[in-house]
């Protein structure tokens, strides 16, 4: 479901994405091409910082936002979700963030106030809070990084891990044509 926010943004959706229709987007919303947005994910910009303004929430070209993914941001701050990225099965993802291009989040992670560099993977059930993640790097399922985390103490991304996530982009990818199509059905 697409709806406006209290401030009178709507998202915009480009016409090659597909959302379910369970999803929620609200505000202001800006959805680029060949995006997956699955069941149950909530999309929410509509809270405004001291002035009235907000940052629009932005997901970049062939992304992939899973099943009950929320992502939102605290008093209008922005959030960007880079090409190819894919953000698993209820995670959250809450402004302000940034996220890269070729990024894994896994399933029930938490990103708050943080950016997360290109080609990183953040496994499941883990936190990254406060923090820049240079590119590269490889956040272990159920580990807490934040502002007094040593870079020098998180791995850097195999091969193998890049090729999963490479793999879960192009999944979804192909996902998107398939649900596109299906809706045309009915």
């Amino acid at each position: 479901m697409l709806r406006s926010n209290p401030s009178g943004h709507r998202p915009q959706v480009h016409e090659s994405a597909f959302v379910d229709p369970t999803a929620i987007i609200c505000g202001k919303v800006i959805v680029h091409e060949n995006v997956f947005i699955g069941p149950y994910a909530v999309i929410r910009a509509d809270e405004t910082d001291a002035s009235g303004e907000m940052e629009p929430i932005v997901i970049g070209a062939h992304s992939n936002i899973q099943d009950g993914v929320v992502i939102h941001s605290k008093s209008g701050a922005a959030v960007t979700i880079g090409e190819r990225t894919s953000i698993a099965h209820r995670a959250i993802v809450h402004g302000p963030c940034t996220v890269g291009n070729e990024v894994f989040i896994g399933f029930n992670s938490v990103l708050f106030n943080t950016h997360v560099g290109d080609g990183c993977v953040v496994r499941h059930n883990a936190v990254v809070d406060g923090l820049d993640l240079p590119p590269g790097f490889y956040v272990p399922s159920t580990e807490r990084i934040g502002p007094s985390t040593r870079l020098d103490s998180i791995p850097r991304v195999s091969v193998q891990a890049s090729e999963f996530s490479e793999d879960v982009a192009r999944t979804n990818n192909e996902l998107v044509a398939g649900y596109k199509r299906l809706a045309n059905e009915f």
